[in-house]
């Protein structure tokens, strides 16, 4: 492995160690905040935004700045270009997404009781003002996804603070929960409840029409960019909605919609409370 060569010392040996177990990293200026990795940048005069998802134009190397830029690089890290950067560096950060974390970032003393009662348990790193607990999967990052708590996954970066203690466990689903919002209320749906036609057929629409909506409903799931489990619930309340009670769904339609949902990344729990949860609210 490439070694330091120069006073770049604590901050790149760290930044190295990481890079070899395949933790991108990056080094962050006093404030907790990423460099422009090279001297056209420096302050970030090329209009990277260092804290934020999208790097600056540049290519220098590419990219140039925030989460983007973390590399497990040891050319890069150790590079002329960089060289000078960890001489002023202020600490180590990584990209946890990349490296297949999740950290729950527990800003201070509640948040941390609140963790200790709703999340399992799992490796914790002590920090100036909380603690940040580490699992094994990624998410989509957010910030006050609760009072004190914040998510650092994908398209993020967490300052390194040491390897912490504790066994690492598996991403449970109560915090990516944390970062979705409650369904609104479902306006009042007008629902045939008169028994299926002869032959099956729904009393009120074609069978064509019925497989044109599993169809786009399958569509508007696999569509989703954010918000993926809230998606899937307005979606199955939009399919029960118009077929709940009239007797033409069956275990086949249902399997469509719940493949088209497990391939976005939902369990099959989340599959099967969503839509009991869209029964429940349509008085199913």
């Amino acid at each position: 492995m490439t070694q330091p060569t120069d006073i770049g010392g604590e901050h790149l040996r760290a930044a190295l160690f990481l890079a070899a177990s395949n933790v991108p990293v990056l080094p962050l200026r006093p404030g907790k905040v990423p460099f422009g990795n090279c001297r056209r940048c420096t302050d970030n005069v090329c209009g990277g935004r260092p804290n934020m998802k999208t790097p600056g134009p540049c290519t220098c190397p590419a990219p140039c700045h925030g989460w983007a830029a973390a590399t497990t690089d040891p050319n890069v890290l150790n590079s002329p270009t960089w060289r000078c950067t960890w001489r002023e560096a202020a600490g180590v950060a990584y990209h946890p997404g990349d490296a297949g974390l999740t950290v729950v970032d527990l800003d201070n003393a509640d948040a941390i009781t609140w963790a200790r009662v709703s999340l399992p348990a799992t490796r914790t790193v002590p920090t100036t003002r909380g603690e940040h607990w580490l699992y094994l999967g990624t998410m989509q990052s957010a910030n006050a996804v609760r009072p004190g708590v914040d998510i650092k996954s994908l398209m993020a970066y967490v300052r390194w603070l040491g390897p912490g203690t504790g066994r690492l466990t598996e991403l449970p689903d109560v915090a990516r929960t944390l970062i979705v919002k409650e369904p609104a209320p479902a306006r009042p749906v007008a629902i045939v409840a008169s028994a299926p036609a002869a032959g099956g057929q729904c009393p009120h629409r074609t069978p064509t029409y019925l497989d044109r909506g599993i169809a786009m409903a399958e569509r508007s799931i696999t569509g989703a960019r954010e918000a993926v489990h809230a998606t899937v619930y307005r979606t199955f309340l939009a399919v029960l909605s118009t077929h709940g009670r009239c007797g033409c769904l069956t275990d086949t339609h249902i399997a469509q919609l719940f493949t088209a949902a497990q391939a976005k990344g939902e369990t099959p729990r989340h599959c099967t409370d969503a839509w009991t949860n869209a029964r429940t609210t349509l008085g199913l």
